[in-house]
């Protein structure tokens, strides 16, 4: 399957790098990058691995589906053979409203 990163989610990740880099280090920051890219390229082979969202699964929508990289939870949907990746996220902070904004708008 292929892989697509929406705008926010390419945002998200250019936010999560700049904090590492900012807080910690550089070489930290690329790590934890490339650890991302990699469970994210991993979905275009096994891309039902996910777990459902659990905030959205509450609500009845069970169109998404999330895999981590302890902290960050990377959101996606399948469609069409295409794997979209919607958000990647600190799972640590406030995902319900996260959701709501990105995706229930």
């Amino acid at each position: 399957m292929n892989i697509e990163i929406t705008n926010d989610a390419y945002d998200d990740l250019q936010s999560i790098y700049s904090y590492i880099a900012r807080n910690d280090s550089v070489e930290s920051a690329d790590y934890a990058i490339d650890s991302i890219h990699k469970q994210i390229t991993a979905l275009s082979k096994f891309p039902l691995r996910g777990a459902g969202v659990r905030e959205l699964a509450a609500l009845g929508n069970k169109n998404y589906k999330e895999v981590y990289f302890k902290p960050y939870r990377i959101i996606y949907k399948v469609k069409n053979n295409v794997v979209y990746i919607v958000i990647v996220g600190d799972g640590r902070r406030n995902f319900k409203t996260l959701l709501e904004r990105r995706l229930l708008r």
